[in-house]
């Protein structure tokens, strides 16, 4: 409402000046980036999944009898998905698919709470390891605090708040207070669910992608498999194009735009096939995630904070709410 501007970035660059702003651009690139190999990696799981529970349905043959083929690995598989889906999803200038995939990626995390619970109470004996891995002293401190990154990916929307609240018709902060709420209640109904219920079954031997704990073969759990793929598959562009419209801006004219074209083409291939390097050579998820949550932190605290404290300078308040 001050700065009047429609994006976070731009917002903290009207507010804080330029050097802050430029630091914002660059953490928002990288955070995107980040959260573009985290969702390769949660395809990849599902994919190594997916083919082993399909290798057990065709040939009748357990998990441990399946010979290794260079077609079959999961990420050969990850490969050619990235190649012929995610790739010319990603090359279009606009993308109309976007108001869809936040239903389908609501669905999908919905569904797996469900899921996870009812495997919970369906299952005959629970004999899952339930003791802490810290339970006292600095080391249950430290755990605490080493779980605030994945807390911050989980709850982290702050860049997209700004942009959907210009959107609104109805900009009364009453209003958007009822949404942000409503929300955020929604987020931590869903993980708290899914979080408690997972780690009740598996109890220390959880995966960090609770879906690889399943079995293969787990009708209910290919359902979720399915759900989440499909609907990373096609937010994944939208992540792409976001990080996209950050590349230095020029005037376009009928002399440039082949440039132009061919400059974004070049960017989508550098960014996927970076993007798929280190979700192939980097797989565990809870490390992903960790640099996601670091980062998300700037956002969520940091420049916020910058922000009220540049405005506190320029703006009339009165004293006692200074």
């Amino acid at each position: 409402s001050i700065s009047r501007q429609n994006t976070y970035h731009d917002v903290v660059r009207e507010v804080c000046g330029q050097r802050i702003g430029h630091l914002c651009e660059i953490c928002f690139v990288f955070n995107l980036f980040m959260i573009s190999v985290a969702f390769l990696v949660v395809v990849q799981d599902q994919l190594d999944k997916l083919c082993l529970s399909l290798y057990e349905t065709v040939t009748g043959n357990t998990e441990g009898e399946m010979p290794y083929h260079w077609y079959t690995d999961h990420r050969f598989a990850l490969f050619v998905m990235c190649l012929i889906i995610i790739l010319p999803l990603s090359i279009p200038k606009e993308i109309g698919i976007q108001k869809y995939t936040s239903v389908l990626g609501t669905l999908a995390a919905t569904y797996l709470s469900v899921a996870v619970i009812a495997k919970y109470y369906l299952k005959d004996e629970h004999t899952a390891d339930l003791t802490p891995e810290h339970s006292q002293g600095l080391d249950s401190w430290a755990s605490i605090f080493s779980v605030v990154p994945t807390i911050c990916f989980g709850f982290q929307c702050h860049e997209a708040c700004i942009a959907i609240y210009s959107s609104m018709e109805n900009k009364k902060i009453t209003h958007w207070v009822f949404i942000s709420v409503t929300s955020m209640i929604f987020c931590l109904l869903i993980y708290t669910l899914t979080g408690v219920f997972g780690f009740l079954t598996f109890g220390r031997e959880v995966a960090s992608d609770i879906l690889m704990s399943y079995p293969g073969n787990d009708v209910v759990m290919i359902i979720a498999r399915l759900l989440f793929g499909i609907s990373i598959i096609t937010i994944y562009p939208i992540i792409l194009l976001l990080g996209r419209y950050h590349k230095p801006q020029i005037n376009v004219n009928s002399s440039l735009h082949t440039h132009c074209s061919r400059c974004r083409l070049i960017l989508t291939i550098l960014w996927i096939t970076v993007t798929l390097l280190i979700a192939i050579y980097v797989p565990d998820m809870s490390e992903v995630i960790s640099v996601i949550g670091g980062i998300s932190a700037f956002f969520i605290f940091i420049f916020p904070g910058l922000c009220l404290i540049f405005a506190m300078q320029t703006e009339p308040i009165n004293h006692r709410m200074r």
